[in-house]
């Protein structure tokens, strides 16, 4: 269960970086995937990165076109009931969150990520779109983001046919939103935050409306 999970320890390890040529050849031979903006992810400092959610694969997906660093992402809590996938995603530098209500020990979590220099992977609308459309964000994204005082990277992902064998796979990587733009007071108020989600959700629609990538 989630209380096995270590929330004291923030690493990145080797087992990821042996992984992801494995991840990466698996989507090659099954989808599609274009990726666009990877000049606009910054190669040092931490930031969240805020992307629509769509297939349970797309930690993966983003994770693959990010080259040079470790992408740190929430999973549902009921994933660490079972030891291997508590293994697995703990390995590839995923962590336990309880859905539907607080859960202080991830969300502290979540804000040193930033914080300490690394990257934190966000779904800001809290769970997958059933039509593949964007949906209304949560305010959580903005509440670590300000208390973590970072910046946060939009992402798109675009997929209109399903996770069929060779359907395309678009992701866009925007420009960072730096903290400043977000709006946040001195003392963020619960308004400021969810102000400063839908500003984050609006940049990630940006993307998300240029559809596919063609080339």
């Amino acid at each position: 269960m989630s209380k096995q999970f270590d929330y004291e320890t923030l690493r990145e390890g080797s087992t990821y970086n042996i992984l992801k040529p494995l991840g990466g050849m698996i989507n090659r031979m099954f989808f599609k995937i274009r990726y666009v903006g990877q000049e606009n992810i910054p190669q040092e400092g931490g930031f969240i990165l805020a992307a629509n959610h769509i297939h349970a694969i797309d930690p993966m997906v983003i994770a693959l076109g990010i080259k040079k660093r470790q992408l740190h992402f929430m999973a549902k809590r009921e994933l660490w009931d079972n030891p291997i996938t508590a293994w697995a995603f703990t390995k590839v530098n995923g962590f336990p969150i309880s859905r539907g209500g607080a859960d202080s020990a991830a969300f502290r979590f979540a804000e040193r990520i930033p914080a300490e220099g690394y990257i934190l992977g966000i779904f800001p609308e809290g769970t997958r779109s059933r039509d593949g459309k964007l949906g209304k964000p949560k305010r959580g994204v903005a509440a670590i983001a300000a208390n973590a005082k970072c910046g946060v990277l939009p992402v798109s992902l675009y997929n209109c046919d399903g996770l069929k064998k060779h359907s395309k796979y678009t992701v866009r990587f925007g420009k960072m939103i730096p903290y400043e733009e977000l709006g946040f007071s001195e003392e963020p108020t619960r308004e400021e935050q969810i102000q400063a989600s839908e500003y984050i959700m609006s940049k990630i629609a940006e993307l998300w409306e240029e559809g596919h990538c063609e080339k």
